[in-house]
């Protein structure tokens, strides 16, 4: 065998050995739509708090919308410089241009500073008046200074015409407070007097919805059109069968999900579902994840096609981590939280 055909069968003997690394190692996934309610409807979803566990949630809820909805949903991570997802980062978010073909974005991040070319994705996005689902921390979303191009954004801004920046603006409320003791106290749902039939509350029964995060303060009441659908009992402890809070903790209660619209720059009408549920471990109550995916559903315009019960199994393994700073699995890919 000469040197030349010695070396080329070697090459691809090497390749046919060697793994292929643009699925493992790509910092954006996606999983394909099929047949459901949501076929032929792309979902963004971007997960990025340092917590709650988005890294997480972010990832069942898509394959959820995925598997049993037909959604196409498109999975983004803040990611080490290791390419290994690290809610700890607040800028690199690799793959935000989906939004350019994007139905739906749903956003559970927390105080985030992206470079402006990225968040120039988000910003269009937004100004073309498309829905957003908020989750948790995303009344907090980013932490951009003021000397910034997208300032306006951030937590607290002052920006005439976003003050409170993008979570009072677009979702109904930004960081508040503590209203539940956290980490010791959870969160029952409690449906709104007169709103037990608001598709987003499809199939849902009274106690169904409850989380291990506490309640958050929002300043009452929402802005603009925002309509509580959900209030927060702050219970005992963080079991499901705990009793309720006495006094002012519970009266009143504070929404902790609604609905709402906001205006994109043409004028166009949006809707929004916020809830400041949703924390990995709060995904654990099937009630919690039928109103989340329910709020997708009905965001993005498809609320008469919501089932008497939408099906929320879990898809794959899903063992949540509990939620505390630093605590998220280290070594992960993208990847490697959606096989």
């Amino acid at each position: 065998m000469t040197l030349f055909r010695f070396a080329t069968v070697a090459a691809i003997l090497l390749a046919a050995t060697s793994p292929t690394p643009a699925a493992d190692e790509s910092p954006v996934v996606v999983l394909p739509g099929g047949e459901g309610l949501g076929k032929g409807k792309h979902i963004v979803l971007l997960s990025g708090d340092q917590e709650y566990r988005s890294e997480e949630t972010i990832p069942q809820l898509a394959k959820i919308l995925s598997k049993h909805h037909g959604f196409k949903c498109t999975v983004l991570f803040t990611l080490g410089k290791d390419g290994t997802i690290d809610p700890a980062e607040t800028n690199p978010i690799p793959g935000l241009e989906a939004l350019k073909t994007a139905d739906l974005f749903v956003i559970f991040t927390r105080f985030l500073n992206p470079p402006d070319e990225q968040m120039a994705h988000i910003d269009e996005y937004i100004k073309s008046g498309k829905p957003v689902v908020g989750l948790r921390t995303s009344t907090h979303a980013f932490n951009i200074p003021g000397n910034r191009k997208f300032a306006k954004y951030g937590n607290g801004s002052k920006v005439e015409g976003w003050e409170g920046g993008f979570g009072r603006v677009v979702l109904g409320e930004k960081w508040v407070n503590h209203h539940g003791s956290h980490g010791k106290e959870g969160t029952r749902g409690i449906v709104a007097k007169g709103l037990e039939s608001h598709p987003i509350l499809k199939g849902i029964m009274p106690g169904d919805i409850f989380g291990t995060t506490d309640v958050y303060t929002v300043n009452l009441p929402l802005p603009g059109d925002s309509l509580p659908l959900v209030l927060g009992e702050v219970t005992e402890t963080l079991q499901p069968t705990s009793k309720a809070v006495a006094g002012k903790k519970n009266d009143p209660m504070m929404p902790v999900a609604w609905v709402k619209t906001y205006k994109g720059e043409d004028k166009t009408v949006g809707r929004v579902f916020t809830t400041t549920m949703g924390a990995s471990q709060d995904l654990a109550y099937e009630g919690t994840r039928r109103m989340i995916i329910n709020g997708c559903i009905w965001a993005i315009g498809l609320d008469e096609k919501i089932p008497a019960v939408t099906d929320v199994s879990i898809v794959g393994t899903f063992k949540p981590t509990p939620f505390r700073g630093g605590g998220h699995v280290k070594g992960l890919k993208p990847a490697d939280v959606l096989k």
